[in-house]
């Protein structure tokens, strides 16, 4: 028999505590522990019996398991090209950001698999009227209203779908468990189970998960630490623009972005984002450079737009949208110090076209030209863009992948690019390239 207890966890980072604690020693949260009923197991040690042996690494049999490929182009390139077979994808992201939406276009367009779609928070109504919505229509796409984790699991084995999409983990609840669905233990508990059915039959699972407040995947962390893959959906839900990004891939690369529409009929991927992320607009207006950035394995020319003002109220106020503001800071600071530039008592305010937000270092150019060029209220010609690191000593330092980024700027039509000039490998391109060693320089050859 089995003796129960009661035990504390911490909702947001799942430390447990004998009693009640108002502060969580673990992740510092307020008032998140929570009583939950528990069972303690009177087996002893003598009960135990081996099931597995140890094996050396040559002993261990690799099977040959390919990826399979999945017809949104989006999703199959920050997955690291394909679902691989037993792996479980925690998908998260804001309400109403288009989780459910992507997964279930994602089940009626895939007509090469069979999918099971469990929905514990939506009725079959408004699934239906979603599908519709899209325009696609899977017949080997099985749909299911059930939030017991057990229940799930036998459907699963009895039909033995080729992918499995369960929204969403926080509405589950296993019998074994006598908490509240989303609570700790339950979410623990049937992540589990979801991870040995996917493991041992080999078919990929997508769990969708909610989030916190701040952003972070709701849950106890041990959830992140057990799935394969975590996808986070980002974006302004007031903007037609959703990033897909990879915060965990044991399959894959981190670095990849996946880039959607929001349109009537569902989300369409955008296959070439540097389209949207520059203004077409013929007008030459000051504050405005365009930058070829990388993300992971992909290039994108963005537009960087400064603002320069005189501070109205004495203190100067400094903020950005999709780039880091201490480093925005630093290059200020970069100007002030190494090229003479009095932007101390200025307001500077600055933005990624789009939505986008982005760290690669090669931005850095493209922001100090932007920030010189509201400054002196003189426009950036349209048929340039920009890409290198500025170093502290106001030097312009090489950066990886030029020459991908000089090609996918030749293929959008710009007829010249500044780069670094301590760049080892000289390109050839059909476009003018132009290289600068320090910010004085650039700024001689742009604003003489």
């Amino acid at each position: 028999m089995a003796k129960t207890k009661s035990v504390f966890f911490c909702q947001s980072c799942g430390a447990q505590s004998p009693k009640w604690i108002g502060k969580c020693p673990s992740c510092q949260e307020w008032n998140s522990y929570v009583e939950e009923v528990v069972g303690k197991s009177t087996d002893t040690r003598s009960s135990i019996r081996l099931k597995a042996t140890p094996k050396t690494i040559s002993e261990i049999e690799i099977e040959d398991r390919q990826r399979a490929p999945l017809l949104d182009l989006e999703l199959n390139r920050v997955l690291g090209g394909g679902l691989v077979p037993g792996s479980l994808i925690l998908f998260g992201g804001e309400p109403g950001i288009g989780k459910s939406t992507l997964l279930l276009q994602l089940a009626l367009m895939q007509l090469n698999f069979s999918v099971l779609y469990v929905s514990g928070e939506e009725s079959e109504e408004q699934i239906q009227m979603r599908a519709k919505r899209l325009s696609y229509d899977n017949p080997r796409c099985h749909v299911l209203m059930e939030t017991s984790c057990e229940q799930i699991i036998g459907q699963l084995e009895a039909m033995r779908p080729q992918v499995a999409i369960i929204d969403s983990i926080q509405t589950l609840q296993s019998e074994h468990i006598e908490s509240a669905p989303g609570s700790v233990s339950q979410v623990r508990e049937c992540t589990l189970q979801l991870m040995k059915f996917a493991k041992e039959t080999h078919t990929p699972v997508f769990l969708i998960g909610h989030i916190t407040k701040d952003g972070s995947l709701a849950g106890p962390k041990v959830l992140e630490h057990m799935v394969d893959v975590v996808l986070q959906f980002e974006g302004d839900r007031h903007h037609i623009y959703r990033i897909l990004r990879s915060h965990k891939n044991r399959f894959g690369s981190t670095n990849e972005l996946g880039i959607y529409e929001m349109m009537g009929a569902g989300l369409r991927a955008v296959e070439n984002p540097s389209d949207i992320l520059i203004d077409s607009s013929t007008a030459q207006l000051s504050g405005s450079a365009i930058a070829a950035a990388m993300e992971g394995g992909r290039p994108m020319l963005m537009e960087i737009q400064a603002l320069v003002s005189t501070a109205v109220y004495g203190t100067p106020q400094r903020s950005t949208t999709g780039y880091d503001l201490r480093r925005m800071n630093m290059l200020l600071a970069v100007l002030e110090k190494r090229c003479g530039f009095r932007l101390g008592m200025k307001d500077v305010f600055l933005n990624i076209a789009g939505g986008i937000k982005i760290e690669d270092p090669a931005l850095d150019l493209a922001v100090i030209t932007a920030i010189l060029s509201s400054n002196e209220d003189i426009a950036v010609p349209r048929n340039a863009c920009f890409c290198g690191e500025v170093g502290l000593s106001g030097e312009i330092r090489p950066i990886a992948r030029l020459e991908q980024r000089i090609q996918e700027a030749a293929k959008l039509g710009f007829e010249k690019i500044y780069i670094s000039a301590f760049h080892k490998q000289k390109t050839t391109s059909d476009i003018e390239v132009v290289e600068v060693s320090k910010v004085e320089e650039l700024f001689s050859q742009i604003f003489a």
